[in-house]
């Protein structure tokens, strides 16, 4: 009895040390192919930017081809869905930011893909401030303290435009609402650029955009900035005071990151996470990233879904205050 019993223990034992060498030599071996990237949203945007600026230095480091295919939709859901769906083998991965993974959760009734447990992440890339703009025809306001004593003054006669219902431009619209107590009618557009252009036109009153895009326009003087929603001033627009100066703890970042379906080998994960650190450290890449107007980033795995799960239950909280409809 006792042999069997110490077979049976070496026998498991053994299984044990088989399948760890199997997962090492899996990662040591990898990527042996072409390695697919599933960008959720249109060529041209952000994190497409990030997406391809990230696989072509994979390409480099890793020896194989790391190709951006582009699956709008949804607001992310359709490519996250099919990322979601892939063979779990570390050869199709994917971006997703701070609406598709983070915000979708409580804004979408249902969702192509597990909520809780749908992705592994791999490395947060890059997360960028968003800035609060005003037609300063429309707005007589020179900071966010005498916008919201303006917008108080003439209560829902006032609109903001967004890229559309629950990006994190939209939210932090809704976030200022909730937080100052304010009556504004959200606008929202199929993206950011005829957004601005509407601002710009009068035919809005204000809105939140991500940086990179609504500094150009700052700058040409046809908007007028107030704060951006980053805990530190942003590089970009280094005048431009926080929200969070004026209401304590306003953060609301636009942040991109790569992802893994659920179920992928944890040593790929963690390989690929290591070579994105790797990537977002680089010298160079941190210089093109910030005269970008971006926060390089590059954390580990780990990191990274702590980050996710404080987010999401930020945004679900606004979503719930604001009385946002569920999609």
């Amino acid at each position: 009895m006792m042999n069997l019993k110490r077979f049976m223990t070496l026998a498991a034992a053994t299984a044990i040390l088989a399948v760890a060498s199997s997962q090492s030599s899996q990662a040591d071996d990898y990527p042996s192919k072409t390695v697919t990237v599933v960008v959720p949203f249109a060529a041209g945007g952000n994190t497409d930017t990030f997406g391809r600026l990230v696989a072509e230095q994979l390409d480099k480091r890793l020896g194989q081809r790391f190709i951006v295919e582009n699956k709008p939709g949804a607001g992310g859901n359709i490519g996250l869905g099919d990322l979601a769906r892939s063979k779990p083998d570390g050869y199709t991965i994917g971006m997703g930011t701070v609406s598709s993974n983070a915000i979708n959760q409580t804004l979408y009734k249902t969702l192509p893909y597990d909520k809780e447990k749908g992705f592994a992440p791999i490395s947060l890339i890059a997360s960028l401030p968003n800035v609060l703009v005003v037609n300063p025809d429309k707005i007589k306001a020179n900071s966010v303290e005498e916008l919201i004593t303006f917008l108080k003054s003439e209560p829902g006669k006032h609109t903001y435009a967004s890229s559309g219902v629950g990006t994190s431009i939209h939210l932090a619209g809704e976030l200022l609402a909730t937080k100052a107590d304010l009556k504004i009618t959200h606008v929202p557009y199929k993206g950011s650029s005829q957004a601005i252009l509407d601002v710009v036109a009068g035919h809005v009153d204000m809105m939140f955009d991500n940086i990179p895009t609504a500094a150009q326009q700052v700058k040409a003087g046809k908007v007028k900035a107030l704060a951006v929603t980053s805990l530190e001033k942003a590089s970009l627009l280094p005048d431009v005071p926080t929200m969070a100066s004026v209401i304590p703890g306003f953060e609301a970042t636009s942040w991109h990151g790569l992802f893994a379906p659920a179920g992928t080998p944890p040593e790929i994960v963690e390989k690929l996470s290591k070579e994105v650190q790797a990537i977002i450290a680089d010298p160079a890449m941190q210089e093109k990233l910030k005269a970008m107007g971006v926060t390089p980033v590059g954390n580990t795995s780990a990191e990274f879904q702590a980050f996710i799960d404080s987010e999401t239950a930020k945004w679900a909280e606004v979503i719930k205050a604001a009385n946002v409809p569920l999609q």
